[in-house]
C-alpha cells in the first residue's frame, strides 16, 4: 500500500477476488460442476455448523500469526522464507517438553513448552539473520535450505530417538497427557484456548510495529538502511531482533498445533501453514491489520473448500486456484495501474501538442 491509498488497494483486492471467483466458476463449469452449487457448498462448508466455524477460526489464527511473523521480517527488508522450519522445530521441542515433564503441573509444563518452542524457533531464525547482516548471505537461500534441514531433522527424531513405540508405521513422537492439552472452546473442533494467546500476540505485534519507537526504527531500517544507520539506529541489531521475534512466533504456532490439535508431533503437523501465511502477507502487502483481516477470509475459503469436497464432490484444489489467481492479479495490479497512468499522460501530452499546433496555425 505504499504507492496509493488503502481505498484504492481494497478496491483492487475486491476486483481481484471477483475475477478469481469468475475464473474459478469457468473452471468448475468446464469440469462439469455447477459453479453456483459449488460456491454455495463452500460457504455452507465453512458455516454449516459450529464445528466448522471452530476449525476456520483455528486456521485463521495460524494464518494470522504466520503472516505477522513474515511482516516482521519484511519490515526490516528481510524475506523470511524459513518460518516452516522454525514452526516444525518449535512444535517438536514443545512436544518433547511435555513428554519429558510428564507428571508435572499443567501450569508448569505449558509455560515451559511455550518457552522451548519460542527459543528453538527464534534461535533457528537467528542463523539466516546473522548471516545476512554479518556476511551478506542472501536470506532466501539460507532459509530455504534451513527449512529442508529442519524438516529432515524433525523426521529423524520422530522416526528415531523420540519415536512413539505404539505407532510403528508412522513417524510420530509420544502423545501428551490430556491434562496438558489446551482447552477446546468448541467441542469436536480444532479451536482451543490457544486462540486467546494468539489474539494477544497479534495485538502486541501490531502495537510494536505501529506505535513504538522500535517499530519506527524497524520501518526506517527496511525503507532506507543507510539513512537509518547514519541516524544512529543500530540496524544490524534491529534486523536480528526482528528475525528472533519472527522465529519465536513461528515456533509458538508449532506449540499451538501440538497442544491444541494434534497432541503429539508428526511430520504432517504443519501442512505448509507458514507458506499459506506468507501468501496472506504478500497479498496484504505486509500491512499487519490487513493480514489479520485476510487471514479470516482465506480461512473461510480453505475450510469451506474442504466441506465443499465432502458435500458436493468438488475437489478442494479449487481453493488453491482461486488463491493463486488473486495473487496474480494483485501482483499485476501495480503494473497495470502504472501502464494506464502512463497511457493517460501520453494521451494528455499528445492532446496538448495538438492544441499548440492548432493555435500556431490559427
Amino acid at each position: 500500500m505504499k504507492n496509493r491509498g488503502k481505498g484504492s488497494y481494497f478496491a483492487s483486492l475486491a476486483l481481484s477476488v471477483l475475477l478469481a471467483f469468475i475464473i474459478g466458476a469457468v473452471i468448475l463449469a468446464v469440469a462439469g460442476f455447477n459453479p453456483i452449487q459449488a460456491y454455495a457448498a463452500m460457504v455452507d462448508g465453512a458455516f454449516s455448523n459450529v464445528r466448522h466455524v471452530g476449525d476456520f477460526l483455528e486456521y485463521a489464527m495460524v494464518l494470522c500469526i504466520c503472516g505477522l511473523a513474515c511482516v516482521l521480517g519484511s519490515r526490516v527488508g528481510i524475506f523470511n522464507v524459513g518460518g516452516e522450519g522454525q514452526l516444525l522445530l518449535g512444535a517438536i521441542a514443545a512436544c518433547q517438553v511435555g513428554v519429558v515433564m510428564n507428571g508435572q503441573s499443567r501450569w508448569l509444563v505449558l509455560p515451559c513448552a511455550a518457552l522451548a518452542a519460542m527459543a528453538v524457533g527464534g534461535f533457528y531464525a537467528l542463523i539466516p539473520g546473522v548471516l545476512k547482516v554479518k556476511v551478506k548471505v542472501n536470506e532466501v537461500i539460507t532459509t530455504i535450505m534451513l527449512n529442508t534441514i529442519a524438516a529432515s531433522f524433525c523426521q529423524f527424531l520422530a522416526k528415531g530417538p523420540w519415536k512413539n513405540p505404539n505407532r510403528n508405521m508412522v513417524a510420530a513422537t509420544g502423545q501428551l497427557d490430556p491434562r496438558y492439552w489446551f482447552t477446546t472452546i468448541i467441542p469436536s473442533s480444532n479451536l482451543s484456548t490457544a486462540i486467546l494467546i494468539a489474539a494477544v500476540m497479534a495485538f502486541l505485534t501490531w502495537y510494536i510495529m505501529q506505535k513504538t519507537a522500535v517499530g519506527f526504527e524497524m520501518k526506517l531500517t527496511g525503507q532506507n538502511p543507510r539513512f537509518a544507520f547514519f541516524s544512529g539506529i543500530k540496524t544490524d541489531k534491529i534486523v536480528i531482533l526482528c528475525m528472533l521475534i519472527s522465529g519465536a512466533m513461528c515456533g509458538l504456532v508449532g506449540m499451538f498445533r501440538v497442544y491444541g490439535v494434534e497432541h503429539l508431533y508428526r511430520s504432517s503437523i504443519s501442512n505448509q501453514y507458514y507458506f499459506e501465511g506468507l501468501t496472506v502477507a504478500m497479498i496484504a502487502r505486509y500491512d499487519p491489520v490487513t493480514v489479520i483481516l485476510l487471514s479470516f477470509f482465506f480461512a473461510v475459503l480453505k475450510i469451506g473448500a474442504q466441506g465443499m469436497e465432502l458435500s458436493a464432490g468438488v475437489p478442494n484444489q479449487i481453493y488453491l486456484i482461486i488463491q493463486t489467481v488473486i495473487i496474480f492479479f494483485m501482483a499485476a495490479e501495480n503494473g497495470i495501474f502504472t501502464s494506464i497512468q502512463a497511457g493517460a499522460q501520453r494521451k494528455k501530452a499528445r492532446a496538448g501538442l495538438v492544441r499548440k499546433e492548432e493555435q500556431s496555425h490559427g
